[in-house]
């Protein structure tokens, strides 16, 4: 598969400012007048890296990434929250007139995303595409290896100290953290040439600010989630690939028994780039229960 089936550049980038003072930045893809679906990046990654641009062309839809706080474009917020976050997405579909839009989140952007479909009239539809998940929870406990064991017991215990560790990582050691526990499948995406270059420039942009928004993502992303799974009450379609050990424990079929209503879609022969491998799959089962 050629790069350009699973990226291209954006079509339109831009600071949305919120009140207060701080800015969203964000990256558009797809037709203007097209059906709005928000973008929640993984981790360390940012608004410069979509996913899926044939699909997102013949499906009509008007992709828009999003840079959480503290990452690429957009302002820090020290602090901040899951719930916050959610705030943020209700102004930002607010100011732009995207109505309560359709939205994805991959892998550390995952629980940002559920954040939102829990939070009432944020999002009318979501998909999880490789999503991480809540490692912190007890029916984990017994079966991490001792090292994330260790830096999820820190994130509970003593965020402050965690942000730290976490402000240690650099692009580049994401970068080799990415490629050294991948799969044979997605290190066939990861390292396409075209793919590479786009990918490591969109982490790059994403620590412009520096580390700190990378590590708060990250404390609250190991942590406990304090999020209310079971108020949500929008569509939920979880995706995992049946070869991706490293979001989550159990492929997310834990995390599918705790959102009311979610489907659990396990991928044959896909690992933890599903978002780039499978777009289309994704994208039009999304539109469809956005529609219902």
């Amino acid at each position: 598969m050629s790069t350009r089936g699973w990226i291209t550049p954006a079509a339109r980038t831009g600071e949305q400012p919120l009140a207060g003072g701080r800015v969203l930045g964000w990256a558009e893809w797809g037709p203007r007048d097209g059906t709005p679906v928000l973008f929640s990046p993984g981790a360390a990654t940012s608004r410069d890296l979509g996913f899926g641009p044939d699909a997102v062309a013949a499906l009509g839809v008007r992709l828009i990434a999003l840079d959480r706080p503290g990452l690429g474009a957009s302002t820090p917020a020290p602090g901040r929250t899951f719930a916050d976050f959610a705030e943020d997405v209700r102004e930002f579909a607010a100011r732009r007139g995207l109505g309560r839009p359709a939205m994805v989140g991959n892998s550390q952007g995952a629980p940002f995303a559920l954040a939102c479909a829990a939070a009432q009239g944020v999002v009318g539809a979501l998909a999880v595409v490789s999503g991480a998940d809540e490692i912190a929870h007890p029916a984990f406990a017994a079966g991490l290896p001792e090292g994330l064991a260790r830096l999820v017991r820190l994130s509970a215990e003593d965020p402050d100290a965690a942000e730290k560790e976490f402000a240690g990582f650099t692009p580049q050691a994401m970068w080799d953290m990415v490629t050294a526990h991948s799969p044979a499948r997605d290190l066939a995406v990861y390292q396409e040439p075209g793919f590479a270059v786009a990918y490591r420039a969109a982490m790059e942009r994403a620590f412009a600010r520096g580390p700190e928004g990378y590590a708060r993502d990250t404390v609250l992303a190991m942590g406990r989630w304090e999020i209310d799974l079971a108020d949500i009450d929008v569509p939920v379609d979880l995706w995992y690939g049946d070869e991706d050990t490293s979001h989550s424990p159990d492929q997310g079929v834990t995390l599918t028994g705790r959102v009311p209503g979610a489907v659990h879609h396990l991928v044959p022969g896909a690992g933890g780039a599903l978002l780039w491998t499978h777009a289309g799959d994704v994208l039009r089962v999304l539109l469809e229960r956005h529609a219902a």
